[in-house]
């Protein structure tokens, strides 16, 4: 026992106890540096003062540009879990099962208030509900399940939501974030990119709107296949969006870049995308392309089905429907 525990009353000694604390209390802001309190950064999108947009989970999104925070989840197909029997320093099923478990404790926090069911396996998740009154599907790709990197599963998953928005006559919006092709998968992974195109082709015939949502990071195999496909391209600040990243580019060419090189912005000034907009006001935004892109009398024959009338996806602690 050290002297001050003998000389301090006791009802100090209580003040002076050490109280546990969340760890993640406190967010730190990667433009400014500074210290974002979490539950505002939530209520702001995860958007921080300075304007730096943070990674969301495919949950967030969901909520973001869903009317009434309300949709479908649709059930993605299984594949092969690993056709090349991959090992580096790990076998590639312990890095799967890996990944899963943590999409799955996000998943148990988010949902704490309460939350309509995702159906996530890997890193594409899907649902149908309506964007500004117009029907659509949704895809996310989740940058946090193994760097929402390309394999089969992405690309059955990306088939399966284009073909249900062309059974449902909706509209077609991908929200992309990967690192690339998946590297465990090798050739199949590649596959991906012309059997995603030929998906967007059928969209395209049948004269359904494709639209994509640039988000941070977009690469590789993505960025060089269905992400520079859509209708319609919108990106959100800061994005990267490239098929190199900036270093590997400048260890080849010997040469400095230029400021904001491959960001959303420098892509606008570039006529690589159409639209650059605060993910506040993304919805917004979406729900005005759509309205163009998307025939009236679709919209107005539109019914949702019961699925899509429970009570509100999310409920903020304290608050009740």
């Amino acid at each position: 026992m050290n002297w001050i525990n003998k000389v301090t009353p006791p009802g100090l000694k209580t003040m002076l106890t050490k109280r546990d604390t969340p760890d993640d209390l406190w967010v730190k802001c990667p433009l400014s540096g500074e210290l974002v309190y979490k539950t505002d950064l939530e209520e702001n999108w995860h958007v921080t003062p300075a304007g730096a947009h943070l990674r969301i989970s495919p949950r967030t999104r969901f909520r973001l540009l869903f009317d009434d925070e309300r949709w479908e989840p649709i059930e993605l197909p299984g594949v092969a879990m690993d056709p090349l029997k991959f090992k580096d320093d790990k076998p590639y099923p312990a890095r799967l099962k890996a990944a899963k478990a943590k999409i799955a404790a996000r998943e148990k926090k988010e949902t704490e208030g309460g939350g309509a069911p995702l159906l996530q396996d890997d890193c594409m998740v899907a649902a149908y509900g309506k964007i500004g009154g117009v029907p659509a599907v949704v895809l996310v790709q989740d940058f946090a399940f193994m760097g929402g990197s390309l394999g089969m599963a992405a690309g059955e998953g990306f088939i399966t939501a284009a073909h249900m928005a062309l059974a449902r006559k909706a509209a077609f919006v991908v929200c992309t974030a990967s690192g690339g092709a998946r590297m465990q998968e090798g050739t199949l992974s590649l596959m991906q990119m012309p059997r995603t195109t030929l998906a967007i082709n059928e969209l395209g015939e049948a004269k359904l709107p494709y639209v994509v949502v640039l988000t941070d990071p977009t690469s590789g195999g993505v960025s060089a296949s269905y992400a520079m496909l859509g209708d319609v391209h919108i990106a959100e600040p800061g994005a990267m969006i490239a098929f190199s990243g900036p270093r590997v580019i400048e260890q080849t060419i010997r040469e400095s870049l230029p400021k904001g090189f491959q960001r959303s912005e420098f892509l606008r000034e570039k006529g690589q995308v159409d639209i650059v907009v605060d993910r506040r006001k993304m919805k917004d935004t979406l729900s005005r392309v759509l309205s163009m892109l998307m025939p009236k009398s679709r919209r107005a024959s539109d019914s949702m089905p019961a699925s899509l009338n429970p009570p509100k996806t999310h409920v903020a602690k304290g608050k009740t429907d």
